[in-house]
């Protein structure tokens, strides 16, 4: 089995570099009574085991592509031993965010466990991104749980011999070669489209005002993170003619709504990141992305029409090509100061564009890290090292990520407005009140 990086993790390892970000992934568990420690120690080890105990070692190669190799070192399981009031909660998770990972050398992740001081516990497990997606991180844990380890063993840094190296990637480029022409063909194609949209576009669209001083800080995205019954939550799509992903769609077409974030013909664009991975998959980031355009003033009465929508949308996605995916295949070639250059000049083509990914149905041993049910479980997406610059040409970022597990589902929100007031609290609110079009906000359990 290869253990050469995707081009998509590639471009996402690149990126980041050139950029200075990256983005996580933060498992939360709370439970209502103290944990079994040493269940959680079996559950840290089989980690250390698992499928996630990998690193990114470079191509000696500018162009070359990375590997997989083991990590240097592996995390300890950090135990918080002066319990904190509940109320801190959210605090201590910010905390565990900004203690840097190392996805080259590790450890690329952190599991952490805080004692309430009303006798309940909350988890933390923060993963790089660029070691997995939702998704994979989902099966990680799976096997964590159930005591199962990684079959695969990669290899140790630095087994591969210089001239060795140098001659096995130079070979692997140009085995890359024909993707590399038709990721060129798939930018012409991009390209086009884009001229295309903004020409039939029913709005012109601004330019980016110009940016205050102080834009290039850093900022923090607002957070909000509930919890509510699976079956209400089913029975209220059911009621509405859905499904439980066509009302989260709708859902995160409503936040939208509320902020503004519409066309001129009122229609909110939203992308759904499509799980593309197989038997075997040794990907990290195994996605695509289908879209879907949908009424946000038809959401909370009728859900039919986005049942069809999204349900034509994936079909689209399974039977057409994904340029965007295809134009990964050229990243390698480009320098850190194109990369960082194509970055920085993006400006949002649709600005009525949001995010929506569900999980769906996950395995419950997901929500047993000490070998019991925890009473909630919830993961949410962090974006670190971007600046206000870069938020205010793309326009803001909306998204919310859902799950079910354990008849639980979850619903993260991600949201950073320029000109707005963009804390969780007001996240939370929003969030609530597009719940509340949905008749949902009654029945919900606020996690973060």
């Amino acid at each position: 089995m290869s253990n050469v990086l995707d081009v998509l993790d590639q471009t996402m390892f690149d990126v980041g570099q050139a950029v200075g970000g990256a983005s996580q992934l933060q498992c939360i568990w709370v439970y209502d009574r103290p944990i079994d420690i040493d269940g959680l120690r079996r559950f840290h080890e089989h980690l250390q085991r698992g499928r996630l105990s990998r690193c990114i070692e470079r191509s000696p190669l500018p162009f070359g592509r990375h590997r997989w190799i083991a990590p240097d070192t592996l995390p300890d399981l950090e135990i918080v031993e002066s319990a904190r009031p509940r109320e801190e909660f959210d605090d201590w998770l910010d905390e565990q965010i900004n203690t840097p990972l190392d996805c080259e050398h590790g450890p690329g992740w952190r599991l952490a466990v805080l004692p309430f001081t009303d006798g309940g516990t909350g988890i933390s497990f923060v993963l790089s991104r660029f070691l997995t997606d939702g998704v994979g991180l989902s099966t990680a844990l799976t096997d964590a749980s159930l005591g199962r380890d990684d079959p695969i063993s990669w290899p140790a840094a630095g087994s591969r011999g210089r001239w060795q190296a140098l001659r096995e990637d130079v070979g692997r480029t140009l085995r890359d070669v024909p993707a590399m022409g038709r990721a060129v063909a798939a930018a012409v194609r991009l390209s086009r489209r884009s001229r295309a949209a903004a020409g039939a576009a029913t709005a012109p669209i601004a330019p980016p005002p110009a940016l205050p001083a102080g834009s290039d800080k850093y900022i923090t995205h607002a957070m909000a993170t509930v919890v509510l019954d699976a079956d209400d939550w089913d029975a209220r799509a059911r009621a509405l003619g859905g499904t439980g992903n066509s009302l989260l769609v709708g859902l995160a077409a409503r936040l939208a709504h509320r902020a503004g974030r519409v066309d001129g013909d009122g229609s909110v664009e939203v992308i759904m990141p499509v799980d593309q991975r197989g038997q075997g998959d040794t990907r990290a980031n195994a996605i695509g992305n289908a879209t879907v355009t949908v009424d946000p003033e038809l959401a909370t009465t009728d859900l039919r029409e986005i049942r069809a929508a999204v349900k034509h949308a994936l079909i689209r996605h399974r039977e057409g090509g994904d340029n965007e995916m295809a134009v990964n295949a050229i990243v390698p070639l480009l320098s850190p100061r194109l990369l960082k250059a194509a970055r920085e000049a993006t400006t949002v083509v649709t600005p009525n564009q949001v995010g929506s990914s569900n999980l769906r149905v996950v395995n419950p041993a997901v929500g047993r890290p000490d070998g019991s049910d925890a009473d909630y479980f919830a993961l949410r997406v962090i974006h670190l090292g971007v600046t206000e610059a870069r938020m205010r040409r793309l326009g803001g970022i909306q998204s919310v990520l859902s799950g079910t597990v354990n008849g639980k589902v979850f619903i993260s929100a991600i949201a950073y407005l320029p000109g707005r007031d963009n804390s969780n609290d007001s996240l939370k609110q929003e969030l609530l009140s597009a719940l509340n079009d949905f008749s949902l906000a009654d029945i919900y359990r606020s996690v973060s």
